[in-house]
């Protein structure tokens, strides 16, 4: 489980003291892209359910008076201390390949995390969030590599954000 139940998660996007009910919500969730010769073609699609948003999120501020209602600098993905700064600022600690070094394919999936912010209206479901980083920015972290040709799969050694020796929590 991340730092937040879905309980803690709901109560710190209840109303904030200040009665605003908009929440600005940061998160390291699944997103997975499609990538020819190391490039990506496009941004790639959230692959990511309710429980990993939860489970990744770092920051809950109202958007009103700016409170924070939740705040971690630990990892989302291992809880390793203080390391979050580092994450959202470095480069993916597993390189993407130009082609698969198995089948020399020229296109790869790459399944990563990436740091993203949706702002919460108080209620209902909340909207689709917004990359923060994409594959080749500083903050995504590559995951899981897999040819489109082949069966070659790579997998991070580690935590993929902050390079922790594992083992790595259970996710949802």
């Amino acid at each position: 489980m991340g730092q937040l139940s879905e309980a803690a998660f709901a109560k710190a996007i209840a109303p904030c003291a200040c009665g605003s009910r908009a929440f600005d919500v940061r998160s390291y969730i699944d997103r997975s892209v499609a990538v020819m010769l190391g490039d990506p073609n496009d941004d790639g699609k959230w692959a990511h359910d309710g429980e990993k948003f939860v489970d990744g999120t770092f920051a809950i501020t109202c958007t009103q008076c700016n409170t924070a209602a939740f705040q971690s600098n630990d990892c989302p993905r291992c809880h390793a201390s203080n390391t979050l700064a580092t994450t959202l600022h470095s480069n993916s600690n597993m390189p993407i390949p130009k082609r698969c070094p198995e089948c020399k394919g020229m296109e790869i999936t790459v399944t990563g995390f990436a740091p993203a912010s949706v702002t919460t209206g108080g209620g209902g479901r909340l909207p689709t969030p917004s990359a923060l980083a994409l594959v080749g920015d500083a903050g995504f972290h590559a995951a899981i590599l897999m040819c489109d040709s082949c069966e070659w799969v790579a997998i991070a050694d580690g935590c993929p954000l902050c390079k922790a020796p594992g083992p790595l929590r259970k996710r949802p």
